[in-house]
């Protein structure tokens, strides 16, 4: 009380101190009972801002780097760097910061606004108990959550060792001899599998059971439909490929009722007739049943959810694929392989890896971007925690449930479908469906409720004998499991049948030595420890923006109100989510100046064949059929190329000029020769080239004009957030890449997050779901279903939700300047020593540039790979490399990284041009020096035999900063020629013996 009255005392005085100059001497001296008056300011001074974390260069270093590079302040930089015509000087029309906590608490009140009933919906999602271990010491690990994909193995053998251990678990449980480190989910795994298919023998015919979950049959026809191909649903039992057309078959293994067949005749009679076969199969189910490569499939896909992964509505998760050695080369994704090093040590690498994003382009088949390797590896670990003995334990328990509640059922005049299950079983109830869902309701139960009046239920891991009770009340039974064990001599028709499984599994000695949590947590930091991640040191690399995932952003994720909910909940039951969903859509329209958002593309690749399919849809619903051209610069991303040969377009390049911008007269010469074909132009901004090019607003123009569409890559918003907005300056559509510019981590290549924003004409060929949505009607064009789940990784979209959030507008408008001014302080720090190849017309750069080292080659034969290596010695993971151009390092500072760090790489950069130079005044010995030997291992440091021309220190503490921490590479120079014959792809025992 007395302290709010001197408060209150306080108050007045200063209010007369404002009013009445006369007053100010004699408040100078302090009232009776106080020291002094103190303000307002000084007795609440603001809370610090999310913003002062985020951004990394404090304000006295800010002052020094504008005046490097010649400036006052970031006002004038912007209005320098960022052309005019498409500046944006007001404020982003989204709400004023949050602090951290107070975010908190608002994102804990939405996550409980998400019901989380116990569900028994399966379709391919599953509850599961995620190890407590796996889910601090991965998912909530900025040591595994920040890495980037493994393009660098040297500093990369962590992530690249736990993926493999990834293929060899899935081509155990499945039976088939290679697999790839995952997709993105079940899904788009499936209509992978399917294009394979026609690859293979060039038919285009596909049929999918019309047992099939029906989210999978929607992908698969929203992808075969752009190349081309014609789809038929039926029975699979009923298939004939006796014409010779039908490229693939693809089955459900249990199928979606839970039935299990036996497809050895659909197998035998496709074969013979070169039609491939392949099996949508349950992970788990696989520890005690038959795996689908022991049937004779081709390919067997699915996910690998239910191995320790959360529901999360729908994801991320890691969709498997796997396929006979013989399809290798066709199968699409990433693969680890197993080489050597420069000393001959075995080491890991990926294999193929480069051939669709990059080499192949416009001839790709596939898109490289389609990865979930965070996840991958959680469910990697899963499997080595539990081992086999374990997997099948929870297998077996699982069935054993699903055995007791499908007789308690059939002995209270239900009705079974199955005869042969696993997990899932479908009933005829002998009550209405009225009562049924009442009865769910007042327990918080959800069923699938199928079509025909039929009720589908699924357990899982987190299964007990209780809810069984319950269930058995839901259908008005009064059976017990207890009672149905005390008085059945109840068998399961699966464990007793030709379907049980006689082949071990998971015998490599890496899931059968770490079953303790002692072992297990010193085994993933082991793993851990041999990879470079943002916990390190910054990752400068171009277009990927590898900036500050931070905490805050990160614990929403673990939240069980966003990690337990089934993506076929009804949707009442998820309000939390739809309230994210409508906020974070609000932002995005306001931050890109789009009409709409859709978050179903779960990757940047997918958000680009999303977008694109929507602008096809445009035109076809316009009855311009014909406009399939889609223009795309030569310095554009590997998979915009990629992404527009899948959605059924014509590729044509367009040339850049010598500064790195579009080359407007020869955009219009390809403009005037496919007007009438014209679909779109393909573009990123700023360029890919890192610089703001001036003509985007002419460029825009000229597309529309001839009756196209603009497509912006959204890799480059981190250069725009705040000062720019696409859809103001021309464009209609673009993919945000979540997992870049707002904040997603990118989990060692995956997940991702690219959901696409649009004009208004484009919001009616949005992306649509068939579990959750209506059929659209009155519209001639229907882009239909890109992923899985219908609102794609939806655990990770509260992470950009909080940066936006907590950033507020003028935090976001300060990032983007900063990741500006980072980027050509850099430039102007190592202008001396490297060239930076492109500037805009102002002679600043954007958020990224590109430092030529082509020269080098020619007077000391040293390549852009040889600086990339010898940067693992000062302790960086290198710049993009000979992208967009060859023989090129591109770097991408971003706001997150402060002037020392900046300062540090900058140094590392300069120390390595003084070697090269030192190459080049005959110091150092052309072929064995330390570029060309780099990276140095501790292992090669410490050897007696050390016969180099330079010293140890040399080699391994180049500067000062090097030695304390030390991040040693753990293995020597791998080499990147990805024909290497001698590869092979699943846990190879000598790796992993200690």
């Amino acid at each position: 009380m007395q302290s709010t009255l001197r408060l209150s005392r306080c108050t007045r005085l200063l209010s007369i101190q404002k009013n009445s100059k006369q007053l100010s001497k004699s408040l100078a001296t302090p009232p009776v009972g106080h020291q002094r008056c103190m303000k307002y300011e000084e007795l609440l001074p603001e809370k610090d801002e999310f913003q002062s974390r985020h951004i990394g260069p404090r304000d006295c270093d800010q002052l020094e780097m504008l005046k490097a590079i010649g400036f006052q302040s970031l006002e004038d930089l912007t209005k320098t760097a960022v052309p005019a015509r498409i500046r944006r000087d007001k404020d982003l029309d989204i709400a004023s910061p949050m602090t951290e906590y107070a975010l908190m608490k608002k994102i804990t009140q939405m996550s409980t606004k998400n019901e989380v009933w116990r569900t028994y919906i399966g379709m391919g999602y599953y509850n599961c108990c995620v190890p407590p271990t796996i889910m601090r010491n991965i998912f909530e690990n900025p040591g595994w959550t920040t890495q980037y994909t493994p393009y660098q193995p040297e500093i990369a053998q962590g992530r690249l060792e736990s993926l493999l251990n990834y293929q060899t678990m899935i081509c155990d449980m499945t039976g088939m001899e290679v697999a790839n480190a995952s997709l993105l989910d079940e899904g788009t795994a499936a209509a992978e599998a399917l294009a394979l298919a026609h690859r293979h023998n060039k038919r285009k015919k596909l049929f999918v059971s019309d047992k099939v979950h029906p989210q999978t049959i929607s992908v698969i026809a929203t992808r075969i439909g752009s190349l081309g191909l014609t789809l038929e649903v039926g029975d699979v039992f009923n298939v004939d490929t006796s014409s010779k057309e039908v490229a693939g078959i693809l089955l459900q293994y249990p199928d979606t009722t839970g039935a299990i067949h036996n497809y050895g005749e659909v197998v035998n009679k496709a074969h013979a007739d070169g039609t491939l076969v392949c099996a949508a199969a349950d992970l788990l189910s696989l520890a005690i049943l038959q795996p689908p490569g022991e049937f004779g499939v081709d390919i067997c896909i699915g996910t690998s959810q239910r191995f320790g992964v959360p529901l999360g509505y729908g994801g991320p998760h890691a969709g498997f694929f796997a396929c006979r050695k013989n399809f290798v080369r066709l199968m699409p994704g990433r693969m680890i392989g197993v080489t050597r090093d420069a000393d001959g040590k075995e080491a890991y690498r990926l294999a193929l890896q480069t051939r669709e994003q990059h080499i192949r382009r416009d001839k790709a088949t596939s898109n490289i971007c389609t990865a979930q390797a965070l996840l991958a590896n959680m469910s990697t670990m899963y499997a080595v925690y539990h081992g086999p003995e374990g997997i099948r334990k929870i297998s077996t328990r699982v069935h054993h449930l699903t055995s007791v509640l499908a007789r308690g059922l059939e002995l209270s005049g239900n009705k079974m479908s199955n005869e042969i299950f696993f997990d899932t079983i479908t009933v005829t109830p002998r009550e209405s469906l009225e009562v049924i869902k009442k009865n769910c309701e007042a327990m918080k139960i959800n069923l699938r409720y199928n079509d025909d009046g039929t009720v589908g239920i699924s357990l899982d891991e987190t299964s007990l004998p209780e809810d069984i009770d319950d269930l058995f009340k839901v259908f008005s039974s009064n059976q017990t499991v207890q009672g149905i064990l005390d008085t059945q001599a109840l068998e399961s028709d699966l464990l007793k049948s030709s379907f049980k499984r006689k082949t071990a599994y998971l015998e490599h000695p890496v899931f059968n030595m770490h079953h303790s949590e002692t072992r297990i947590v010193r085994y993933m930091k082991a793993l851990e420890n041999k990879d470079v991640s943002l916990v390190h040191s910054m990752i400068p690399l171009g277009s990927c923006t590898m900036k500050l995932n931070s905490t805050t952003e990160m614990m929403p994720c673990s939240l069980p109100g966003f990690t337990d909910m089934h993506p076929f909940a009804p949707v009442e039951q998820a309000l939390g989510y739809k309230e994210l969903f409508t906020q974070l859509e609000a932002d995005l329209c306001a931050i890109t100046g789009y009409d709409g958002i859709s978050f179903q593309p779960n990757s940047g690749a997918q958000g680009e064949y999303a977008g694109l399919r929507a602008i096809q849809c445009y035109h076809e619903s316009r009855n311009d059929r014909d406009r399939k051209v889609c223009l795309i610069p030569i310095s554009a991303h590997g998979t915009n190329p990629a992404s527009a040969q899948m959605a059924g377009m014509q590729v044509e390049p367009i040339f850049v000029r010598k500064d790195g911008s579009v080359d407007t007269v020869h955009l219009k010469e390809m403009i005037d020769r496919y007007r009438k074909d014209l679909s779109c132009l393909m573009i990123t901004y700023p360029s890919t080239n890192g610089v703001f090019e001036e003509t985007i607003l002419d460029v825009c123009d000229m597309v529309h004009e001839a009756g196209g569409q603009v497509y912006l890559d959204g890799a480059n918003m981190n250069a725009q957030v705040g000062l720019c907005r696409p859809g103001d300056y021309g464009s209609d559509v673009s993919h945000l890449n979540l997992h870049k510019t707002f904040c997603i981590p990118h989990g060692g290549g995956g997940p991702g997050m690219g959901p696409i924003g649009v004009k208004r004409h484009l919001m009616p060929f949005l992306p649509r779901h068939p579990v959750i949505d209506s059929p659209r009607k009155g519209f001639p064009a229907d882009l239909g279903t890109v992923s899985a789940a219908p609102f794609g990784s939806s655990a990770i979209l509260p992470i950009s939700w909080a940066y936006i959030k907590m950033m507020g507008p003028k935090g976001l408008r300060k990032a983007t300047q900063i990741a500006i001014l980072n980027a050509n302080y850099m430039s102007k720090r190592l202008e001396n020593y490297y060239n930076t190849l492109y500037k805009g017309e102002t002679g600043l750069v954007a958020h990224e540039f590109i430092i030529d080292i082509r020269d080098f080659k020619k007077t000391a034969n040293i390549e852009a790979v040889d600086v990339a290596k010898r940067l693992m010695d000062y302790g960086f993971h290198a710049p993009t490399m000979s992208w967009p151009v060859a023989g090129t390092l591109m770097v991408e500072p971003t706001e997150s990284e402060d002037k020392i760090e900046l300062d540090r790489f900058c140094d590392a950069l300069i120390a390595i041009r003084g070697e090269i130079q030192d190459i080049q005044d005959g110091k150092m010995d052309a072929d064995i020096n330390p570029l060309k030997m780099a990276p140095h291992t501790q292992e090669q440091v410490i050897s007696s035999s050390w016969n180099r021309p330079y010293s140890r220190e040399v080699a391994a503490f180049p500067q000062t900063s090097t030695k304390t921490p030390k991040i040693w590479p753990s293995v020597g120079r791998i080499d990147d020629i990805y024909g290497d014959k001698n590869l092979f792809c699943t846990c190879p025992p000598i790796l992993q013996q200690q």
